[in-house]
Parts: C-alpha cells; sequence; structure tokens
C-alpha cells in the first residue's frame, strides 16, 4: 500500500451519498476538495473527526475548501451517521473499496492483535484542477481539523 502523494492527479471517482445520489469529483472542478477517508461511521474516533469537520466548516470555506468524507459503510448507515452528528458535508459511500484503492489507502491494518484490511486514514487536499496538494496522514482524530487549517494557513497567499 503507498498512499497518492503531493502533485499526483486525482483519480475521477464516481460514488453514491448519504442520500444515494452520485457524487462525482469532477463536480467540484476549480475548487479546493478536502477527500478524507475514515474507516467506519458511527464509531467514536471517525465521529470526533467528522464533528471537528463540521465545527470548522465555515473556516474551510474562507479557503474554498469543499469536504467529502469516504468510508466503505453503506448509504443508510451514512445517513443515519450525518443525521445523528449534525454533518453539513457530504459523505460518500465507497463499498467495494474500490476508490480507496485508487487512493493507494486500502490495506493491512492491524488492531488489537488481528490482521485485515481497511482503510487508513488518510486525507488529501485536491485543487481546483484535480491535482492533489497536500496528503494529511499524521494527525489523530481529534486534531485533524486543525491539522487541516494549519496548513491551509499557512500556504494560502
Amino acid at each position: 500500500m503507498s498512499p497518492l502523494k503531493a502533485g499526483d492527479i486525482a483519480p475521477k471517482f464516481s460514488l453514491p451519498d448519504q442520500d444515494g445520489e452520485q457524487v462525482n469529483l469532477s463536480d467540484f472542478q476549480g475548487q479546493r476538495v478536502l477527500v478524507y477517508f475514515y474507516p467506519k461511521a458511527m464509531t467514536p474516533g471517525c465521529t470526533v473527526q467528522a464533528c471537528g469537520l463540521r465545527d470548522s466548516k465555515d473556516q474551510l470555506k474562507r479557503y474554498g475548501v469543499e469536504v467529502l468524507g469516504i468510508s466503505t459503510d453503506k448509504p443508510e448507515k451514512l445517513s443515519r451517521f450525518a443525521e445523528k452528528e449534525l454533518l453539513d458535508f457530504t459523505l460518500l459511500s465507497d463499498e467495494d473499496h474500490r476508490v480507496c484503492e485508487q487512493f493507494g489507502i486500502w490495506g493491512e491494518k492491524t488492531f488489537m492483535g488481528k490482521t485485515y484490511d481497511g482503510i487508513h486514514r488518510i486525507s488529501f487536499l485536491i485543487n481546483g484542477e484535480g491535482v492533489i496538494e497536500h496528503v494529511f496522514d499524521d494527525f489523530k482524530t481529534s486534531n485533524h481539523h486543525e491539522i487541516v487549517l494549519d496548513w491551509l494557513k499557512q500556504h494560502t497567499s
């Protein structure tokens, strides 16, 4: 498993959102998009991470950044997650982990002594031309939004 890097072209993907509507990366042409991959909706870490992004949405907007969360959960579960946590951004369902694989973040994980394949919690900032601007792979679920915002502050003129 080796994740895509800054400078790589982001894979053009199309996935159903929490309402079952197809969303394409190309819908966001000309905009920056933070595509963040997380293992499982409704789990504690993923909830903390999602709520941090929810609470930073206005600041992210100032940098022209839209947020797309991707997990392998079914749309119905994403819909419940969004309702329960009042998430105001798009959650996408990648049930067959095809998009995860295209971004290089699907692979072996170890949790409590068990090894399995799953999503590695990595986020990609994609610019308006569809090129990966930055990869966030070193954060805690609780400070993910702060790390993204700090990077944007330093790299946005």
